[in-house]
Protein backbone atom coordinates (compact mmCIF):
# COMPACT_ATOMS: atom_id res chain seq x y z
CA UNK A 1 0.00 0.00 0.00
CA UNK A 2 1.56 3.93 -0.48
CA UNK A 3 3.72 5.03 2.28
CA UNK A 4 2.16 6.59 5.40
CA UNK A 5 4.26 10.08 4.14
CA UNK A 6 3.15 9.74 0.50
CA UNK A 7 1.02 12.61 -1.16
CA UNK A 8 -2.30 13.95 -0.32
CA UNK A 9 -5.00 10.97 -2.18
CA UNK A 10 -9.03 11.79 -1.83
CA UNK A 11 -11.51 9.77 -3.14
CA UNK A 12 -12.25 11.03 -6.84
CA UNK A 13 -15.91 12.29 -8.16
CA UNK A 14 -16.01 10.09 -11.05
CA UNK A 15 -17.73 6.44 -11.08
CA UNK A 16 -16.96 5.60 -14.40
CA UNK A 17 -15.36 2.12 -13.77
CA UNK A 18 -17.87 1.45 -11.13
CA UNK A 19 -19.70 -1.50 -12.74
CA UNK A 20 -15.90 -3.20 -12.74
CA UNK A 21 -15.34 -2.78 -9.46
CA UNK A 22 -13.19 -0.11 -10.31
CA UNK A 23 -12.59 2.92 -7.54
CA UNK A 24 -11.27 5.90 -8.41
CA UNK A 25 -8.57 8.40 -6.89
CA UNK A 26 -6.77 11.81 -6.81
CA UNK A 27 -3.46 11.90 -6.04
CA UNK A 28 -1.73 15.16 -6.06
CA UNK A 29 1.99 14.21 -7.92
CA UNK A 30 2.77 17.94 -8.47
CA UNK A 31 -0.76 18.52 -9.83
CA UNK A 32 -4.17 15.97 -9.69
CA UNK A 33 -3.71 12.50 -11.68
CA UNK A 34 -6.57 10.61 -11.85
CA UNK A 35 -6.22 6.57 -11.03
CA UNK A 36 -8.46 3.38 -9.79
CA UNK A 37 -7.83 0.44 -7.82
CA UNK A 38 -9.88 -2.71 -9.13
CA UNK A 39 -11.67 -4.69 -6.04
CA UNK A 40 -10.59 -1.51 -3.67
CA UNK A 41 -12.82 -2.35 -0.73
CA UNK A 42 -12.98 -0.40 2.35
CA UNK A 43 -10.55 2.02 2.69
CA UNK A 44 -8.10 1.36 5.47
CA UNK A 45 -5.89 3.16 8.02
CA UNK A 46 -7.91 6.14 7.77
CA UNK A 47 -11.12 7.85 8.61
CA UNK A 48 -13.99 6.28 6.05
CA UNK A 49 -15.37 8.53 4.03
CA UNK A 50 -18.35 9.86 5.81
CA UNK A 51 -22.18 9.16 3.99
CA UNK A 52 -22.85 12.72 3.09
CA UNK A 53 -19.46 14.01 1.77
CA UNK A 54 -19.90 15.87 -1.36
CA UNK A 55 -17.26 14.40 -3.88
CA UNK A 56 -14.65 16.93 -4.19
CA UNK A 57 -13.27 18.92 -7.36
CA UNK A 58 -9.70 17.70 -8.94
CA UNK A 59 -7.08 19.33 -7.37
CA UNK A 60 -9.27 20.17 -4.40
CA UNK A 61 -8.34 18.68 -0.50
CA UNK A 62 -11.28 17.67 0.79
CA UNK A 63 -12.88 15.94 4.24
CA UNK A 64 -11.81 12.22 2.68
CA UNK A 65 -8.02 13.71 1.82
CA UNK A 66 -5.59 10.43 2.33
CA UNK A 67 -8.02 8.09 2.81
CA UNK A 68 -6.83 5.45 0.88
CA UNK A 69 -7.76 1.78 -0.75
CA UNK A 70 -6.81 -1.47 0.80
CA UNK A 71 -3.81 -2.95 -0.04
CA UNK A 72 -4.44 -6.84 -1.38
CA UNK A 73 -3.50 -8.83 1.53
CA UNK A 74 -1.08 -11.56 -0.57
CA UNK A 75 2.57 -10.14 -1.08
CA UNK A 76 2.41 -10.37 -4.94
CA UNK A 77 3.60 -7.15 -6.74
CA UNK A 78 0.84 -5.20 -7.56
CA UNK A 79 -0.12 -4.91 -11.27
CA UNK A 80 0.14 -1.24 -12.53
CA UNK A 81 -1.72 -0.52 -15.96
CA UNK A 82 -0.72 1.79 -18.49
CA UNK A 83 -3.04 3.26 -21.31
CA UNK A 84 -2.29 4.08 -24.79
CA UNK A 85 -2.34 7.36 -26.73
CA UNK A 86 -6.07 8.92 -25.74
CA UNK A 87 -6.66 6.01 -23.93
CA UNK A 88 -7.73 5.86 -20.38
CA UNK A 89 -8.23 3.83 -16.99
CA UNK A 90 -11.13 2.56 -18.90
CA UNK A 91 -8.93 0.35 -21.22
CA UNK A 92 -8.64 -2.08 -18.38
CA UNK A 93 -12.24 -2.69 -16.98
CA UNK A 94 -12.63 -5.64 -18.72
CA UNK A 95 -9.14 -7.74 -17.03
CA UNK A 96 -8.60 -5.18 -14.02
CA UNK A 97 -11.20 -7.51 -11.70
CA UNK A 98 -9.73 -10.82 -13.23
CA UNK A 99 -6.23 -9.82 -12.00
CA UNK A 100 -7.14 -8.06 -8.73
CA UNK A 101 -7.97 -11.46 -7.40
CA UNK A 102 -4.52 -12.27 -5.84
CA UNK A 103 -2.65 -8.82 -5.84
CA UNK A 104 -2.92 -5.20 -6.10
CA UNK A 105 -4.42 -3.86 -9.35
CA UNK A 106 -4.50 -0.20 -10.07
CA UNK A 107 -4.77 1.82 -13.53
CA UNK A 108 -3.75 5.87 -13.66
CA UNK A 109 -4.78 8.04 -16.19
CA UNK A 110 -1.51 9.54 -17.86
CA UNK A 111 -1.09 13.34 -17.84
CA UNK A 112 -3.78 15.09 -20.33
CA UNK A 113 -5.58 11.77 -20.57
CA UNK A 114 -9.22 10.00 -19.03
CA UNK A 115 -9.30 12.46 -15.93
CA UNK A 116 -5.89 13.87 -15.43
CA UNK A 117 -5.68 17.11 -16.44
CA UNK A 118 -2.52 18.13 -18.93
CA UNK A 119 -1.60 21.16 -16.54
CA UNK A 120 1.83 22.97 -18.88
CA UNK A 121 1.81 21.41 -22.44
CA UNK A 122 4.64 19.57 -22.04
CA UNK A 123 3.63 17.56 -19.26
CA UNK A 124 2.02 14.90 -21.87
CA UNK A 125 5.02 13.80 -23.87
CA UNK A 126 6.29 10.46 -23.70
CA UNK A 127 8.64 11.73 -21.75
CA UNK A 128 6.65 13.46 -18.91
CA UNK A 129 4.20 10.68 -18.74
CA UNK A 130 7.81 8.17 -17.81
CA UNK A 131 8.39 10.83 -15.02
CA UNK A 132 5.05 10.91 -13.86
CA UNK A 133 4.67 6.93 -14.16
CA UNK A 134 8.09 6.41 -12.23
CA UNK A 135 6.43 8.88 -8.92
CA UNK A 136 3.20 7.25 -9.01
CA UNK A 137 5.55 3.92 -8.69
CA UNK A 138 6.83 5.43 -5.70
CA UNK A 139 4.71 7.78 -3.89
CA UNK A 140 1.63 5.89 -4.61
CA UNK A 141 2.27 1.78 -5.32
CA UNK A 142 5.52 2.28 -3.20
CA UNK A 143 6.80 -0.84 -4.03
CA UNK A 144 7.99 -2.80 -7.18
CA UNK A 145 5.40 -3.40 -9.78
CA UNK A 146 3.84 -5.31 -12.47
CA UNK A 147 3.95 -2.63 -15.48
CA UNK A 148 1.03 -3.59 -18.21
CA UNK A 149 1.46 -1.22 -21.37
CA UNK A 150 -0.69 -0.90 -24.13
CA UNK A 151 0.70 0.42 -27.20
CA UNK A 152 2.01 4.05 -25.85
CA UNK A 153 1.91 2.67 -22.87
CA UNK A 154 3.97 -0.69 -23.22
CA UNK A 155 6.51 2.10 -24.92
CA UNK A 156 6.41 4.08 -21.93
CA UNK A 157 6.00 0.88 -19.39
CA UNK A 158 9.43 -0.41 -21.78
CA UNK A 159 11.62 3.24 -20.72
CA UNK A 160 10.40 3.03 -17.14
CA UNK A 161 11.88 -0.37 -17.11
CA UNK A 162 14.73 0.52 -18.56
CA UNK A 163 15.67 3.51 -16.85
CA UNK A 164 13.94 2.32 -13.37
CA UNK A 165 14.42 -1.28 -12.71
CA UNK A 166 14.20 -1.06 -9.71
CA UNK A 167 10.38 0.09 -9.73
CA UNK A 168 9.51 -2.88 -12.08
CA UNK A 169 9.20 -6.85 -10.97
CA UNK A 170 7.74 -7.71 -14.41
CA UNK A 171 6.47 -5.97 -17.50
CA UNK A 172 3.62 -7.34 -19.57
CA UNK A 173 3.56 -5.24 -23.59
CA UNK A 174 0.09 -5.19 -24.93
CA UNK A 175 0.54 -4.33 -28.67
CA UNK A 176 3.44 -1.67 -27.67
CA UNK A 177 4.44 0.83 -29.87
CA UNK A 178 7.69 -0.45 -30.97
CA UNK A 179 9.70 0.33 -33.94
CA UNK A 180 7.90 -1.07 -37.00
CA UNK A 181 9.66 -2.71 -39.42
CA UNK A 182 7.89 -4.00 -42.43
CA UNK A 183 4.41 -2.98 -43.71
CA UNK A 184 3.10 -0.09 -42.56
CA UNK A 185 -0.48 1.02 -41.02
CA UNK A 186 -3.20 1.67 -43.60
CA UNK A 187 -2.55 4.58 -45.90
CA UNK A 188 -6.08 6.36 -44.34
CA UNK A 189 -4.81 6.12 -40.15
CA UNK A 190 -1.22 7.42 -41.67
CA UNK A 191 -2.72 10.30 -43.19
CA UNK A 192 -5.08 10.38 -39.71
CA UNK A 193 -1.59 10.06 -37.64
CA UNK A 194 -0.04 12.89 -40.00
CA UNK A 195 -2.56 14.90 -39.45
CA UNK A 196 -2.67 15.21 -35.55
CA UNK A 197 1.11 15.58 -35.81
CA UNK A 198 1.14 18.93 -38.26
CA UNK A 199 1.96 22.29 -36.08
CA UNK A 200 -0.99 23.85 -35.78
CA UNK A 201 -3.16 21.64 -37.64
CA UNK A 202 -3.54 19.39 -35.35
CA UNK A 203 -4.73 20.91 -32.47
CA UNK A 204 -7.35 22.81 -34.74
CA UNK A 205 -8.40 18.93 -36.05
CA UNK A 206 -8.92 17.87 -32.32
CA UNK A 207 -10.46 20.87 -31.24
CA UNK A 208 -13.24 20.34 -34.29
CA UNK A 209 -13.29 17.11 -33.27
CA UNK A 210 -14.17 17.50 -29.66
CA UNK A 211 -16.40 20.16 -30.54
CA UNK A 212 -18.49 19.39 -33.42
CA UNK A 213 -18.34 15.46 -33.03
CA UNK A 214 -20.73 13.19 -30.81
CA UNK A 215 -19.46 11.55 -28.21
CA UNK A 216 -20.41 8.19 -29.00
CA UNK A 217 -19.46 8.86 -32.70
CA UNK A 218 -16.18 9.65 -31.67
CA UNK A 219 -15.38 6.01 -29.66
CA UNK A 220 -17.07 3.94 -32.15
CA UNK A 221 -15.20 5.53 -34.74
CA UNK A 222 -12.12 4.45 -32.36
CA UNK A 223 -13.47 1.33 -31.80
CA UNK A 224 -13.66 0.97 -35.72
CA UNK A 225 -9.14 1.23 -35.70
CA UNK A 226 -8.31 -0.10 -32.19
CA UNK A 227 -10.92 -3.51 -32.99
CA UNK A 228 -10.57 -5.94 -35.32
CA UNK A 229 -13.96 -6.39 -34.98
CA UNK A 230 -15.93 -3.61 -33.08
CA UNK A 231 -19.19 -5.17 -32.43
CA UNK A 232 -17.16 -6.93 -29.78
CA UNK A 233 -17.40 -4.00 -27.56
CA UNK A 234 -19.96 -4.22 -25.01
CA UNK A 235 -22.90 -1.98 -25.10
CA UNK A 236 -21.68 -0.92 -21.40
CA UNK A 237 -18.39 -0.35 -21.75
CA UNK A 238 -19.38 1.97 -25.39
CA UNK A 239 -21.49 3.72 -22.80
CA UNK A 240 -18.91 4.33 -19.99
CA UNK A 241 -16.57 5.83 -23.05
CA UNK A 242 -19.17 8.15 -24.22
CA UNK A 243 -19.82 9.28 -20.63
CA UNK A 244 -16.17 9.81 -20.09
CA UNK A 245 -15.88 11.68 -23.63
CA UNK A 246 -18.12 13.60 -22.31
CA UNK A 247 -16.83 14.66 -18.85
CA UNK A 248 -13.63 15.27 -21.34
CA UNK A 249 -15.46 18.03 -23.15
CA UNK A 250 -15.74 19.83 -20.05
CA UNK A 251 -12.36 19.52 -18.96
CA UNK A 252 -10.15 22.69 -19.77
CA UNK A 253 -7.08 21.36 -21.97
CA UNK A 254 -7.71 18.59 -23.10
CA UNK A 255 -6.58 19.05 -27.39
CA UNK A 256 -3.15 19.46 -27.28
CA UNK A 257 -2.51 16.67 -24.49
CA UNK A 258 -3.45 14.30 -27.37
CA UNK A 259 -1.06 16.49 -30.34
CA UNK A 260 1.95 16.15 -27.87
CA UNK A 261 2.01 12.95 -27.26
CA UNK A 262 1.48 12.13 -30.44
CA UNK A 263 4.41 13.93 -31.93
CA UNK A 264 6.85 12.91 -28.81
CA UNK A 265 5.57 9.15 -29.68
CA UNK A 266 6.83 9.55 -33.55
CA UNK A 267 10.47 10.09 -32.34
CA UNK A 268 10.68 7.92 -29.32
CA UNK A 269 8.85 4.76 -31.26
CA UNK A 270 12.36 5.36 -34.11
CA UNK A 271 14.48 5.77 -32.04
CA UNK A 272 17.36 2.60 -32.38
CA UNK A 273 18.10 3.61 -28.50
CA UNK A 274 14.70 2.19 -27.61
CA UNK A 275 14.60 -0.90 -29.46
CA UNK A 276 18.66 -1.59 -27.97
CA UNK A 277 17.37 -1.15 -24.16
CA UNK A 278 14.92 -3.67 -24.45
CA UNK A 279 17.31 -6.08 -24.27
CA UNK A 280 19.00 -4.60 -21.17
CA UNK A 281 15.09 -5.65 -19.44
CA UNK A 282 16.06 -8.32 -16.74
CA UNK A 283 12.97 -8.71 -15.26
CA UNK A 284 10.49 -11.59 -16.69
CA UNK A 285 8.94 -10.01 -19.75
CA UNK A 286 5.43 -10.90 -21.82
CA UNK A 287 4.62 -9.49 -24.77
CA UNK A 288 0.76 -9.94 -26.31
CA UNK A 289 0.05 -9.00 -30.02
CA UNK A 290 -3.26 -9.00 -31.99
CA UNK A 291 -2.31 -10.31 -35.14
CA UNK A 292 -5.01 -7.88 -36.65
CA UNK A 293 -3.76 -4.71 -35.42
CA UNK A 294 -3.65 -2.21 -38.29
CA UNK A 295 -2.08 1.25 -35.83
CA UNK A 296 1.17 -1.28 -34.79
CA UNK A 297 2.26 -3.99 -37.02
CA UNK A 298 2.31 -7.29 -35.27
CA UNK A 299 6.09 -7.82 -37.41
CA UNK A 300 6.93 -5.28 -34.78
CA UNK A 301 6.51 -7.32 -31.74
CA UNK A 302 7.91 -10.63 -33.58
CA UNK A 303 11.30 -8.90 -34.03
CA UNK A 304 10.98 -7.99 -30.89
CA UNK A 305 10.72 -11.64 -29.61
CA UNK A 306 13.22 -12.81 -32.04
CA UNK A 307 15.72 -10.64 -30.52
CA UNK A 308 14.71 -11.38 -26.90
CA UNK A 309 14.10 -15.49 -26.80
CA UNK A 310 14.04 -14.94 -22.81
CA UNK A 311 10.36 -13.47 -23.37
CA UNK A 312 7.22 -14.82 -23.29
CA UNK A 313 5.14 -14.05 -26.49
CA UNK A 314 1.55 -14.34 -27.05
CA UNK A 315 -0.15 -13.86 -30.30
CA UNK A 316 -3.48 -13.29 -30.77
CA UNK A 317 -5.22 -13.88 -34.46
CA UNK A 318 -8.29 -11.88 -35.36
CA UNK A 319 -7.35 -9.48 -32.89
CA UNK A 320 -6.83 -5.48 -33.01
CA UNK A 321 -4.86 -2.84 -31.43
CA UNK A 322 -6.70 -3.28 -27.90
CA UNK A 323 -6.71 -7.25 -27.04
CA UNK A 324 -7.74 -6.46 -23.32
CA UNK A 325 -11.14 -4.55 -24.49
CA UNK A 326 -11.93 -6.78 -27.34
CA UNK A 327 -10.43 -10.26 -26.56
CA UNK A 328 -10.26 -9.87 -22.36
CA UNK A 329 -10.38 -13.57 -21.97
CA UNK A 330 -7.11 -14.54 -24.20
CA UNK A 331 -5.12 -11.69 -22.29
CA UNK A 332 -6.32 -13.42 -18.60
CA UNK A 333 -4.97 -16.48 -19.79
CA UNK A 334 -1.63 -15.27 -20.65
CA UNK A 335 -0.93 -12.97 -17.98
CA UNK A 336 -2.18 -15.44 -14.90
CA UNK A 337 -0.34 -17.96 -16.70
CA UNK A 338 2.51 -16.14 -16.76
CA UNK A 339 2.44 -14.79 -13.47
CA UNK A 340 2.25 -17.96 -12.09
CA UNK A 341 5.73 -19.20 -13.91
CA UNK A 342 7.61 -16.72 -12.00
CA UNK A 343 8.00 -17.22 -8.46
CA UNK A 344 9.80 -13.61 -8.35
CA UNK A 345 6.16 -11.99 -9.24
CA UNK A 346 4.62 -13.21 -6.05
CA UNK A 347 7.61 -11.87 -3.52
CA UNK A 348 7.43 -9.26 -1.52
CA UNK A 349 10.62 -6.29 -2.15
CA UNK A 350 10.79 -2.80 -1.66
CA UNK A 351 11.27 0.19 -3.44
CA UNK A 352 13.94 2.35 -3.57
CA UNK A 353 13.19 6.05 -3.28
Amino acid sequence: MPRADGPVTREAPWSFAAPWDGRGWVTDLGGPVHWIEFGSGEPAETPPVPANAAPASPGTPSANAGTMPKSSPTDAPPIVFVHGLGGSHLDWVRVGSGLAVDRRAVALDLRGFGLTPPGRPRNATVGANVALLDRFLREVVGRPAVLVGNSMGGLISLLQTHAHPETVAGLVLVNPALPQPGPRPELRLVALFLAYTLPGFGEVCVRAEQRLVPAEERVRGSLDYTFANPFRAPREVVNAMVALTEERRRLPGTAMPFVTAARSTVPAVVDRRNRAAMGAIKVPVLLIHGEADRLVSVLSSQSAAAANPGWETRFLPDVGHMPQLEMPEPVLDAVTGWLARHPALRGRQGVSS
